[in-house]
């Protein structure tokens, strides 16, 4: 009877191995499809209008520093998720090992906190840029270059989902390594 129960408990432990498995491929994949459209997004963003008096403004990722630290921290985000995924998908049960658990939740803490800080860096300053801070002097942009703002807006909020797929993943691998 002992045999039957120890078998059991081995079929149940391989079925949680595989579905573990599985969420962290799945998650892993939703990561980079977030980060490379957040990325693909504000890289391809730009918006030249004329106003008043013919004076032209333009709206380009290359202006604000933020943004571009928020165009670098998806890129990099992006490809830490593609090797992360190659190294689960290949090693796949060799990544259960409480060990590696410990190594991928690591590595996916880092990249949730990179994409978490380009994603607040473009944050704050699509907030400048809608209502501007006037004890600073510094007037909103949004009103004249709405095309450009909505774009950074759309990015800004797939990589926040990146971000939360990859709170997704910290929260699996810490609670799966503890229990191993």
């Amino acid at each position: 009877m002992e045999c039957f129960g120890t078998n059991a408990t081995h079929n149940q432990s391989l079925k949680s191995q595989k579905y573990f498995l599985g969420a962290q491929i799945l998650l892993r994949i939703l990561g980079i499809i977030f980060t490379v459209a957040a990325t693909w997004i504000i890289l391809t963003s730009k918006h030249t209008t004329v106003s008043v008096f013919d004076i032209q403004i333009n709206a380009h990722i290359s202006y604000p520093p933020t943004l571009k630290f928020f165009a670098y921290a998806n890129i990099i985000g992006c490809g830490f998720s593609v090797l992360s995924l190659l190294i689960t998908s290949i090693l796949g049960h060799k990544v259960l090992d409480p060990n590696n658990l410990f190594h991928m939740f690591i590595h996916d803490l880092i990249v949730m906190g990179l994409l978490l800080a380009g994603c607040a860096a473009a944050t704050a300053i699509g907030f400048v840029g809608k209502y501007g801070v006037r004890q600073a002097g510094w007037m909103p942009i949004c009103d004249h270059v709405p095309k450009f703002c909505h774009r950074v807006a759309d990015s800004v909020m797939l990589s926040y989902l990146g971000v939360l797929f990859y709170l997704c993943l910290t929260i699996i691998s810490v609670n799966r390594s503890t229990h191993s």
